[in-house]
């Protein structure tokens, strides 16, 4: 079934917002979904157990459901990088720890499946593994949200380079706008845009704007109006 690792230039470029508003889109297409967040830091107490907001946005698009801990089956409190926070959580994570909970999940028959990485590209999972080498070791195509702001277009390159450099295709790549200062004159936003899609070795998956939703549901519904999927067949 078609699965993809989704992966950003920057901690906070619009991963979970792009990621939802993909599996949001394949729900109206009448596609079944899952989407997994194998990681995650600054998660909150509940009742039931550490929560990360990102993952519960993930698990609301999962059709059919599924439990949180199938979303998210390691979550870490403190809001640091994953590696350190399980690192103060006295756990020692390794890239094996997380295939082997998500490949039975893989394995499901979905229309669309996302597993949605933690920062950038080369967040550090422990001293000699990256958390990205799941896409190498599952074999995923890599979708890349660029949050759009002044600097995007070096850090949307590097991000890109690297990617192709370890080994794993660019499925497509996706603008976020964070800054709405930098899309403020039309022309030199155009040109931007007009530039990632030059350079960036993959199709343009959408555009996503500023947007007035903010129910985590209502922002994926709004998210998915400005995207395409990739390819699913």
């Amino acid at each position: 079934m078609p699965a993809y690792f989704v992966t950003g230039t920057d901690t906070d470029a619009g991963k979970t917002l792009v990621t939802t508003g993909l599996l949001a889109l394949a729900r109206r297409r009448g596609l079944s979904t899952l989407g997994l967040k194998p990681i995650a830091s600054g998660c909150e107490p509940t009742a039931d157990g550490l929560r990360n907001a990102d993952a519960l946005a993930l698990q609301a698009q999962c059709a059919p459901a599924q439990p949180y801990a199938a979303i998210n089956p390691f979550a870490f409190a403190p809001a640091i990088a994953p590696h350190l926070a399980a690192r103060r959580a006295g756990v020692a994570l390794g890239l094996d720890d997380l295939v082997d909970p998500l490949r039975p999940m893989l394995a499901l028959e979905r229309g669309l499946t996302l597993v949605e990485g933690a920062g950038g590209w080369r967040v550090p999972l422990n001293d000699d593994e990256d958390l990205t080498g799941l896409a190498g070791r599952l074999g995923l195509p890599v979708i890349l949200v660029v949050g759009l702001k002044l600097g995007c277009l070096s850090h949307a390159r590097l991000t890109a380079e690297a990617i192709v450099a370890d080994g794993q295709p660019l499925a497509g790549w996706v603008g976020n706008l964070l800054d709405p200062a930098f899309a403020s004159d039309r022309e030199l936003y155009r040109d931007n845009l007009a530039t990632l899609t030059h350079r960036l070795p993959g199709p343009c998956l959408g555009v996503v704007p500023r947007l007035a939703a903010r129910s985590p549901r209502a922002l994926a519904e709004a998210a998915a109006d400005h995207l395409v999927l990739p390819d699913v067949d």
